[in-house]
């Protein structure tokens, strides 16, 4: 059964893709790529500084991610440099490969081990970076939903159910994900004894933890979401709440799908829910989102890693051979015989 879920997911990740990129194609068909190219020259040179430093702001949370986990594990000797770096590039490889070898879990192993933690630590330090994004996700959805109800039904034409559309049931559910929020930090503050759901099972950490969790978590997608608010045309562009709403929307449908790098299914959910902005403008935007925060970090990631490989497999080498001898200057006498 293992060894079929290692080809489910990729297999349902390739359907994801081409399902998607058929209904991108369909809604794309009639744009041309000089229209795009006259969108992304059309922005402003400051607002693409923005969108850098919305970058810096979501890859600088995603690496405080790390340093809560190991604050909850009780590791306090790797430095924020190390922390920082092998956070990057485990979220610069995850996010475009998707489920795949280079999975949260494989390269954050590699990195701590060598920094001596145990594999069962690298255990809890992943799944709490995962819940980590989780509830930020959680928690962000839950505002927007309770703020503005009414920003589901731009949804309506990427096959949403009507009832999730209505704003009376888009409240309920949004008090419903600050509910569980709300839960989570009196768990946390009573040191409730741990939940747990089938094999998964939730250790509420301590109030220091959670309160950086509450932070971290909406300023990673803040700054994800900003990257695209700042590329969208300044005279068209809706409010940042509608944008970080679609892009909440459009970033778990595409992480959910396991299609590498939600490639397709996080294009088509945007575009639909963004109808009152000319789609050549929306492309050029989510080409930008592309760049900054996936294909960049993304070949970055790849340095850094054949990097740490060839140091890995240099300080190995160096061990077996064991420690040089240097010959005997001229004129030392040998042994007797």
């Amino acid at each position: 059964m293992k060894n079929a879920r290692e080809f489910v997911w990729p297999l349902i990740g390739f359907v994801a893709v081409i399902v998607s990129g058929y209904l991108l194609y369909r809604e794309l068909r009639d744009i041309s790529f000089v229209t795009v190219w006259a969108s992304l020259a059309a922005i402003p040179p400051q607002r693409y500084l923005f969108a850098g430093l919305s970058t810096l702001v979501a890859y600088a949370a995603l690496a405080w991610y790390d340093r809560i986990a190991l604050l909850h594990l009780g590791v306090h000797h790797i430095s924020w440099l190390f922390v920082s770096v092998c956070s990057f590039t485990t979220y610069a490889l995850s996010h475009n490969i998707g489920a795949s070898v280079f999975s949260g879990a494989l390269v954050r192993y590699r990195a701590y081990t060598s920094k001596g933690l145990a594999a069962p630590q690298v255990a809890v330090l992943v799944a709490l970076c995962s819940f980590t994004f989780g509830l930020g996700t959680i928690l962000l959805g839950g505002l927007v939903l309770t703020i503005k109800p009414d920003l589901l039904s731009r949804l309506e034409g990427a096959g949403l159910h009507n009832w999730l559309t209505n704003p009376t049931a888009a409240r309920v559910l949004g008090l419903a994900l600050l509910g569980f929020v709300a839960l989570y930090v009196v768990g946390s503050l009573l040191h409730l004894k741990p939940i747990t759901i089938f094999k998964f099972r939730l250790d509420y950490p301590r109030p220091a933890v959670m309160v950086r969790q509450l932070v971290a978590a909406p300023l990673e997608l803040l700054g994800a979401a900003g990257i695209i608010y700042f590329a969208l045309p300044a005279h068209l562009e809706p409010s940042f709440l509608t944008v970080l709403a679609v892009f909440l929307a459009s970033f778990s449908a595409a992480l959910a799908s396991h299609a590498p790098g939600g490639l397709g299914v996080f294009e088509i959910i945007f575009i639909t829910a963004m109808p009152d902005i000319p789609k050549p403008d929306v492309l050029a935007a989510l080409l930008i989102f592309r760049f900054f925060y996936l294909l960049i970090p993304f070949m970055m990631a790849l340095v850094v890693v054949l990097l740490f490989e060839r140091a890995r497999l240099a300080h190995s080498w160096r061990d077996r051979m064991g420690p040089a001898t240097s010959p005997p200057p001229p004129g030392t006498p040998g042994p007797p015989v």
